[in-house]
This record gives C-alpha cells, structure tokens and sequence, in this order.
C-alpha cells in the first residue's frame, strides 16, 4: 500500500511547481528555500533555487566573458543551484522572448507562459545588450536523482505549492519563502521550528 501511495503521489507531481523547505531541512543552501521546479520524470528532475543571491554581480559574470551588460550593474546573479555551479542559466520574461528577426529561437525553452530559458551563450549576448525588465541569472541548479525528491516529499522536507509569477523575480528576499508558503495556503507559524540544537539534542 504504501508503495502504491508514493507512486500515486510521483505521478500528480507535475511541473513547473513550487518546493518550499520546511524548517527540518537544515542544509545551509536549502533552509528555507524554495526552489521552481522545472522538470520531473522517472529519472530525475531539476530547478532553480529562488532566494539564493550571491554577492557576485551579472556584470562581472558576463565581462570575463566579454560580453558588455547594458543593465542595472548592480544587479547580482543567483546561486539556482548546487549542482555544477560553473554552468549559467538565464530566466527571462516575455520582454526578452523574442529574438532578432534573423535568429530563428531554437536556443530558448518555454517554462512558463512568458517565461523563457536559456543556457546559450549567444541569447545571453543579446539580452545582455537590451535587457528586458524580468531576468535573472543562475549558476548552477538544484537537481534530484531517480525517487530522491518524492523521498524527501514522503518524509516532509518539502511542501509543494503552485508556481507565484510575483515570487519568480523578486528582489524581497527575506520574505519569498513566507509568501510562497501563503501560496501554498501554509502558516509559518504552524510549523514546527526545527535548529541544530534541537537535532542534536534528538540524537543524545
């Protein structure tokens, strides 16, 4: 029975959707995280984190790749993930979708309706150029192996809630994951307040 629950389960988790951490979750990168989850299937899934920015600006990124950024220089990139934080991604919005009349799109992928993914170098040069109003630039992801996720689901390190376009670019970050958790329809205050004290003192 409880193998045919968890296969229920693994099957209505359909992407893209929301992971919000649960306080148990005391890892230094997913506490209190919530991450967009872009793909799932039998083999494994990823996603970026949303409340991860770094001190390292999009700016910098892009001069040691000679690439001029034409936009805010103060704007930071995000850590999305930690797996393979050498490799960026790019979420833009519909202001950035559509590309020069001469450059058929087939770099890009749809997430979202208005919202686009790039992990090519060349789309990153054009919108650096004309950045539109919504990007932001990760490094690396978050990623999950065959049944890892649903495991962690199962045992309530994460509470799954639908995609918010307001959370999905903003810069308050001390209060996505609060706001992620209301759009789950999840009170903070009802869950229980997990540190590493109380770990411990579980164990002895």
């Amino acid at each position: 029975m409880e193998q045919e629950q968890q296969t229920q389960e693994g099957r209505e988790l359909e992407t893209p959707l929301l992971l919000i951490a649960t306080p148990q979750v005391l890892d230094p990168f997913f506490h209190k995280s919530v991450v967009l989850l872009l793909h799932y299937d039998d083999e494994g899934c990823f996603g970026f984190n949303l409340n991860r920015p770094t001190t390292v600006t999009v700016a910098e990124i892009l001069d040691g790749l000679e690439i001029e950024w034409a936009g805010d220089p103060s704007i930071c990139a995000y850590l999305g993930g930690p797996v393979q934080p050498q490799l960026g991604t790019v979420l833009f919005g519909q202001a950035g979708a559509r590309p020069a009349p001469e450059t058929p799109d087939q770099t890009t992928t749809c997430v979202l309706p208005g919202l686009s993914m790039t992990q090519h170098v060349g789309d990153l040069s054009r919108l650096a150029r004309k950045p539109p109003p919504e990007l932001r630039l990760y490094l690396g992801y978050a990623g999950w192996g065959a049944g890892q996720l649903m495991e962690e689901i199962l045992r309530n390190d994460w509470i799954v809630g639908p995609v918010l376009e307001p959370l999905l670019f903003s810069d308050e970050h001390d209060s996505v994951w609060e706001r992620a958790l209301a759009g789950a329809g999840v009170d903070p205050e009802t869950l229980p307040s997990w540190t590493p004290n109380d770990s411990e003192a579980g164990v002895n």
